[in-house]
């Protein structure tokens, strides 16, 4: 698997080279600037950019804007965003797209977890997501008050937030101490309660519930 890395601190930027090499990654390029990871993605598709939201010159979202620029240039590109904080808006930006390749917003602190980081650069890699629990409770709890979401009981909006962390029924139901069953049942449920249509390929039915979010949340 073929990586870039986008992230301005050098020890963060080498120990994340260090520890995606040491899981038999290939880092193609590790990469300071948004202008650097588009030059990068375009001289070597890589399989997954991992990119943090705030790069220079301002700090302010230029490593977003950078990694959506490259998922315009080669649709369907994963990109896994990090992010020092749960920032509402980096994420409604990048859910946006979800639907055209794997996605995934972690805090930094998840990379302190290396067997956790490495699941999730492989699982937005082929094609899936990996979304902090703490971002996907905010973008809950941001719907909560009004429309279909608020419909969802407290059980089901647990599997709901597991489900956008791409966790499969299996583990939703390890997770929660309840059967498979009970998950299958759940699942149905929300996707009645939120219009949407159940799928057998988890990938796209975690995608289809955080777009879904994500345009309730455009609208308020």
């Amino acid at each position: 698997m073929r990586v870039v890395i986008a992230e301005d601190l050098f020890l963060l930027r080498d120990g994340l080279t260090r520890l995606l090499e040491a899981n038999g990654m290939k880092v193609t390029a590790a990469v300071e600037t948004g202008e650097e990871l588009l030059a990068a993605v375009a001289a070597d598709r890589p399989d997954i950019a991992v990119v943090d939201v705030r790069l220079p010159p301002g700090f302010t979202d230029e490593g977003l804007r950078a990694a959506l620029a490259a998922r315009r240039a080669h649709p369907g590109l994963p990109v896994l965003v990090l992010s020092q904080f749960v920032e509402q808006l980096y994420a409604r930006e990048l859910l946006a797209g979800g639907s055209t390749g794997g996605i995934g917003y972690l805090l930094k602190d998840r990379v302190m977890d290396g067997a956790q980081f490495i699941d999730a650069v492989r699982r937005v890699a082929q094609g899936g997501t990996a979304m902090d629990p703490e971002v996907i409770t905010r973008l809950l709890t941001h719907n909560s008050s009004a429309g279909p979401v608020a419909t969802l009981s407290p059980r089901e909006r647990q599997v709901l937030g597991l489900m956008a962390e791409g966790r499969s029924n299996a583990a939703i139901a390890q997770q929660l101490v309840i059967t498979e069953r009970a998950v299958a049942k759940h699942t149905a449920s929300i996707f009645v309660r939120l219009d949407l249509q159940p799928s057998d390929d988890d990938n796209r039915r975690v995608l289809a519930v955080l777009a879904y979010l994500n345009k309730k949340e455009e609208k308020n």
